[in-house]
């Protein structure tokens, strides 16, 4: 099969590595060309402008931010019988022009960063397809390139981005402020490593989480958390105080529903 990754950014250039992998052949369209530039002789991959009129695939896979896909799709001339998905989690199939016959989405719930190594076969990959032809082809590919396919509506997907939200991006704010506040004392984060592993571990051991939680909140001990409280507030800065908080107030009101269960 034919593919062209429309992108330069983290996901296409792990979108790239992996499809390097397979039978596919892969080319890149980029408007950054600087970028395109050094993925293709990274990869040994075609590499083409986007302005510019390329070798026709079977599939394109927009690998842009999520603003981008309405007016790009909308501009890019696709042959008429290709598949054209975005691999936003966030965004419904509809962001994808009008004028696309066949239009799909291929999510792979992953964060990606540039330069890390990532095992696709083991990231769940949710899809969505506006016809028969477009569900065929996407499914093949996405068969080549993970062992955890699912398809997954617009809807799903809303859901299932929101709780990546708070599962990866809150997490790593939180362990930002954690690093934050040992850094200022000469403590390094690396610290917190065997207790962040646990807490990982226990969370995925059990289908409920909120049963394994621990800390003064849960207690409901409020000299502890008092004590947390005057030192975030005298160390700002002053979202350190109310994220504590609120995080707090949160989990006693999730533990007392949960004893209730």
């Amino acid at each position: 099969m034919k593919i062209t990754i429309i992108g330069s950014g983290n996901v296409a250039e792990a979108l790239i590595e992996a499809v390097c992998n397979t039978p596919h052949t892969v080319r890149l369209w980029a408007r950054n060309h600087a970028r395109g530039g050094e993925l293709s002789s990274r990869f040994g991959i075609p590499y083409t402008p986007i302005e510019m009129v390329s070798e026709p695939a079977d599939l394109y896979i927009m690998a842009v931010s999520d603003r981008a896909i309405g007016s790009l799709s909308d501009t890019l001339a696709f042959p008429q019988e290709a598949v054209v998905a975005h691999t936003a989690g966030g965004v419904g199939i509809d962001a994808l022009s009008g004028k696309i016959v066949h239009r799909a989405v291929f999510y792979p719930l992953q964060t990606f960063s540039g330069r890390r190594i990532h095992r696709f076969s083991d990231i769940p990959v949710f899809t969505e397809a506006s016809t028969s032809h477009a569900a065929a082809i996407l499914a093949s590919f996405a068969g080549t390139l993970s062992v955890r396919t699912y398809p997954a509506d617009s809807e799903t997907r809303m859901r299932l981005h929101t709780a990546a939200v708070f599962a990866c991006n809150f997490t790593n704010h939180l362990f930002s402020i954690a690093a934050d506040l040992l850094r200022r004392k000469g403590i390094p984060f690396e610290a917190l490593r065997p207790l962040v592993s646990e807490t990982v571990d226990k969370a995925f051991e059990s289908s409920y989480p909120e049963k394994g939680q621990t800390g003064p909140a849960v207690r409901n001990d409020e000299d502890t958390m008092e004590r947390h409280r005057r030192l975030l507030h005298r160390e700002g800065p002053e979202r350190y105080e109310e994220l504590y908080m609120k995080l707090s107030e949160s989990i006693w009101e999730t533990s007392k529903k949960t004893s209730q269960k």
